[in-house]
């Protein structure tokens, strides 16, 4: 299954949430004495990264159904999220984007997890709003400023794509192995930029645009995010692929600025451990799930 539900964010932009697997029953009596049938178990948010939709957290959303209600959310610009030329593409408002999901579905005191520009936003949210943040995980996302080299590289990058690509097929190979980032084949980061093509008049192109994508990440890419990293308060797990982009030394550092800092690793996994090795990612965040929720 997957269920939409609609957000207002900020700047009364229309956002996408969906649950991929229905929540666990409260078992509380519900108000004519029967039982309830509203969804339960302590809810969960997930945050894809920059060019990332919803549906890439299906798998995880799925297990996580077993004992927590899991929303993930399209941000702006992504996925079927609105995406007006105008709308401001602050942290500001991706930050405030988030807070509406978790107040208008219901979801506090929630656990956060987040992927790379997702996992900034749940780290500033759960600064910004600690009542309403229980737990966070952040999955390889860098506190440091990546600066302006890192910006040109990402236009580059961009300008690089064979669009339109004529086949899905052809989308899985560019990105899994044909890609000048892609330093070994890797079938999941085909599947992962598979996953948000749609199919146009003229071929598969992105359903983001990506000057879009590039105005979002110039908001934080000049900046580090230290200081608002020391001001989370709840327990927070830094999740890194061992061939990711976060670096040990960093990720440690980031453990030890977090008031109440874990630290994981996923072997074999690169920036995206969650597609690359799912088991030994829900490993990981199952585990610290459970001493978060006392499961």
């Amino acid at each position: 299954m997957a269920r939409r539900m609609d957000v207002t964010g900020a700047g009364g932009v229309r956002l996408a949430a969906w649950e991929f697997a229905d929540p666990p029953k409260t078992g509380l009596d519900g108000p004519d004495g029967g039982a309830d049938p509203g969804p339960g178990g302590p809810g969960v948010l997930l945050l894809h990264g920059l060019m990332g939709r919803a549906s890439h957290w299906a798998s995880t959303a799925r297990w996580l159904a077993a004992r927590h209600r899991a929303v993930a959310l399209d941000q702006r610009g992504h996925g079927q999220s609105e995406k007006p030329p105008q709308a401001a593409w602050t942290r500001e408002a991706y930050v405030e984007d988030a807070e509406a999901a978790v107040e208008q579905l219901g979801l506090a005191p929630v656990v956060l997890i987040g992927h790379a520009m997702g996992a900034l936003t749940a780290w500033q949210l759960a600064a910004r709003r600690p009542e309403l943040v229980r737990g966070l995980v952040i999955c390889d996302m860098r506190a440091s400023a990546l600066g302006a080299a890192s910006q040109r590289e990402w236009a580059d990058w961009f300008r690089a794509w064979p669009l339109p690509f004529a086949t899905l097929a052809d989308v899985r190979k560019w990105f899994g192995e044909d890609d000048p980032w892609v330093e070994r084949p890797n079938p999941a980061r085909g599947e992962y930029y598979a996953e948000v093509m749609h199919e146009c008049a003229d071929g598969w192109r992105p359903v983001f645009e990506p000057e879009q994508m590039l105005r979002s990440r110039e908001t934080w890419v000049y900046d580090a995010h230290w200081e608002e990293l020391a001001q989370v308060r709840c327990p927070a797990l830094v999740v890194r692929g061992l061939d990711g982009e976060l670096g040990r030394a960093e990720a440690q550092e980031m453990v030890r600025v977090l008031p109440a800092g874990q630290y994981a690793e996923v072997p074999d996994a690169g920036h995206l451990a969650h597609y690359d090795m799912p088991g030994a990612w829900r490993e990981a965040v199952q585990s610290f799930l459970d001493q978060v929720l006392g499961d």
